[in-house]
């Protein structure tokens, strides 16, 4: 669900399996066509190394296509318009295609890796029989503050996030669901409790919150923070994870009134030409060297225990990526129809109405 570019890659001694394979080369000296994989998946989310070290191992090449919300791909597999064989849904969006009987089950006895994930990433709420999904990567919504502009201690809460003080010096990833949850759970109010009845509650704290916002930002919101444009917001932990990195001015805070935690997934959908090749790819993200390969290019939560040994001490310390103690997180569940009243709500306060 959410998009982190790293601007340096550190190399990982191990990945050099992801070169290995001739399969490819011997398909193609036969004359034959290679077989392929079509995938769907979030921009700047799935590492080139992952694609070639796959076609390299198996034979079998990616067609990746890239969407930049969940709901841009629900929309399209919906519409049946075109076939992929792997798609990669967060939470919520599992439960809407299941529901819709646009998933195939997966065959776990294909998938050897899957003994690698931790089980505190196997049988979540929206995939609770582990039938539809592997976990790609997790996180969670928090706070980055700038501490040479803003004391970290002054910040627990989205509320002090925006206030007066802050205003045209916040930045926000640009997803109408997670403004909205923002403020139910400052109203102390059930993050998936979206209806007309909770929106209308909201909608007063919407109106004075959003009009304080500098950026919104659906790829990239750290940009703004590292250029100095902004002094806080709120962002994906991803992210986060990568301004602590580049730069300990940062601070990063999880909200104490609670905020959303995501796994990201991947799942094969009706209508897959190829779901043996789609099966080998999930097993092959599973992998310890190459879901090693996906943290360090996108520092969210990894949620293979294998892969984990294989980062370095400095980037399981990132609390971003690996947040200390207990926090207050909650999964966004499918909402239905309710999903927009929620885009139509923030759309006219966004355009003054």
């Amino acid at each position: 669900m959410r998009r982190a570019r790293r601007p340096r890659v550190p190399v990982l001694a191990r990945v050099a399996a992801l070169l290995v394979g001739t399969a490819l080369v011997a398909a193609c000296s036969r004359g034959a066509p290679a077989p392929e994989i079509a995938v769907f998946a979030w921009s700047e989310y799935v590492p080139s190394e992952v694609i070639d070290g796959f076609t390299a191992a198996t034979g079998i090449r990616v067609n990746l296509e890239t969407f930049a919300s969940n709901e841009e791909m629900l929309a399209k597999l919906l519409s049946g318009a075109t076939r992929y064989d792997v798609v990669q849904p967060s939470d919520y969006t599992v439960e809407a295609l299941a529901r819709e009987g646009r998933l195939q089950p997966i065959d776990a006895s294909r998938i050897p890796n899957l003994g690698n994930v931790s089980p505190d990433f196997l049988h979540l709420p929206f995939d609770p029989g582990q039938r539809w999904t592997i976990p790609w990567m997790g996180g969670a919504v928090g706070i980055v503050v700038d501490s040479t502009k803003v004391d970290p201690g002054s910040i627990r809460s989205f509320a002090d996030v925006f206030t007066e003080a802050h205003r045209g010096r916040i930045v926000v990833v640009d997803d109408p669901r997670e403004i909205v949850s923002w403020a139910l759970a400052t109203e102390g109010l059930p993050i998936n409790d979206v209806d007309e009845a909770s929106l209308a509650k909201v909608e007063p704290v919407l109106r004075r919150w959003i009009p304080l916002v500098r950026v919104f930002d659906s790829d990239s919101p750290k940009r703004a923070l590292l250029d100095g444009d902004v002094d806080l917001g709120v962002v994906w932990s991803g992210e986060g994870a990568l301004l602590l990195d580049e730069d300990p001015r940062f601070r990063w805070i999880l909200p104490a009134g609670g905020s959303h935690r995501f796994v990201d997934s991947l799942a094969i959908p009706v209508g897959a030409r190829n779901p043996e090749g789609a099966h080998r790819f999930l097993d092959w993200v599973l992998r310890p060297e190459v879901s090693a390969r996906i943290s360090a290019a996108y520092p969210y939560t990894n949620p293979n225990l294998a892969a984990r040994r294989l980062l370095s001490p400095r980037a399981l310390a990132n609390p971003a990526s690996y947040p200390p103690g207990e926090a207050k997180l909650e999964f966004f569940r499918d909402v239905g129809t309710g999903a927009v009243l929620v885009d139509q709500l923030v759309a006219r306060i966004k355009a003054g109405g």
